[in-house]
């Protein structure tokens, strides 16, 4: 059933590739002579436990029978934490859009499977939920991904480009009155993980890389990766990590300071390349790598252009807030999903209604 009115109230829930725990954000959303505005009326990120960033973490290695479970429990543990997060607000939303979190991605192989179980978190918090947003595309022969530049364009237009510095990078812009995006290259997932080997959760301000010695010949493998010469739509997700990425970086023996400081200068030339080849004047910064204060001196020597790092929120919640508006859209029977960006035979309205 088509919902067409002017304001909504929405949770969007998300959990990202670096695995830092579930964002929430619940947000206002309104339509003016044709414009959309939000609000967040309350955003928090509730970390994992170590119970759960292993589980999440080592979700990929485990049996069929095993994920499935896991996908309920997941999915009533995901309920378990909105309850809370709602009862602190004392504000109740229409309905939750859950991205969930991704444990596979391979739209070349015609899937994408997002652990959180839909109908469960319905069940247990009393509210409408829609889930599984990117499959609906992969059956429309799309990536699946990125679905954030549907809200980028709707929400964020008084920008030139959208850059997101989160697991992986990825870039929304208008171009020649259509709008582009895909993954540039990985970040967090990558930078966490070697931070991991120094003890470290992540890399604090980029101190850690910033010790070390760029390798030039691990930069140059990693700037020949084949994904690089593809041209959009295209995506990336954790097989393209552990199968192209590692793989090259495993082929030196050096110092995790050095391989660190190299990936640095990788996401650096990639991002930059990009940008300064397209007419872009501003483009605004979100994601965790926003606060990475090495990572952005790296950027903004090599970017020709006007970088905006928005105020915390906006960092922090932009994609819980975008797929809050993406169950906007899709209770509104609206695209949410651009074929411009994902490869798709055409636009669609992705995700799976329960509960309404």
């Amino acid at each position: 059933m088509t919902i067409n009115k002017n304001e909504y109230r929405v949770l969007g829930c998300m959990s990202g590739t670096s695995l830092d725990g579930l964002d929430l954000a619940l947000c206002n959303f309104s339509l003016f002579e044709g414009n959309w505005k939000f609000s967040i009326l309350k955003a928090q990120t509730l970390k994992y436990s170590e119970e759960w960033s292993r589980k999440l973490s080592e979700a990929t290695l485990i049996s069929a029978d095993a994920l499935i479970s896991l996908d309920r429990e997941y999915g009533i543990h995901t309920a378990e934490i909105i309850n809370t997060f709602l009862e602190s607000a004392d504000l109740k939303p229409e309905f939750i859009v859950s991205h969930g979190h991704t444990v596979f991605h391979n739209p070349k192989k015609g899937y994408s499977f997002q652990l959180g179980n839909g109908n469960d978190i319905s069940t247990i918090t009393t509210l409408p939920v829609i889930y599984d947003l990117r499959n609906k595309d992969i059956s429309l022969g799309g990536q699946g991904a990125p679905l954030v530049p549907i809200g980028d364009k709707l929400l964020f237009k008084d920008f030139d480009a959208c850059l997101n510095l989160g697991g992986f990078s990825n870039i929304s812009y208008e171009k020649n009155e259509e709008r582009l995006a895909f993954d540039l290259c990985p970040v967090n997932i990558i930078l966490n993980e070697i931070a991991n080997n120094q003890g470290r959760a992540y890399d604090p301000e980029g101190s850690i890389g910033r010790s070390g010695e760029i390798v030039p010949e691990l930069l140059n493998d990693l700037n020949s990766l084949q994904y690089y010469t593809q041209s959009g739509p295209k995506s990336l997700g954790k097989e393209w990590l552990e199968k192209e990425f590692k793989a090259c970086v495993s082929n030196y023996s050096i110092a995790d300071t050095d391989i660190l400081r190299t990936i640095y200068e990788h996401i650096t030339y990639q991002i930059s390349s990009f940008i300064n080849n397209e007419n872009i004047k501003e483009v605004l910064v979100t994601g965790g790598g926003s606060y990475n204060e090495f990572l952005i001196d790296l950027l903004s020597k090599q970017i020709r252009c006007k970088l905006v790092i928005p105020e915390k929120d906006i960092i922090n919640f932009k994609e819980a807030i975008i797929f809050a508006f993406l169950g906007v859209l899709k209770r509104r029977n609206e695209i949410n999903s651009l074929a411009s960006v994902t490869g798709a035979r055409k636009n669609s309205s992705g995700g799976i209604l329960s509960g309404f």
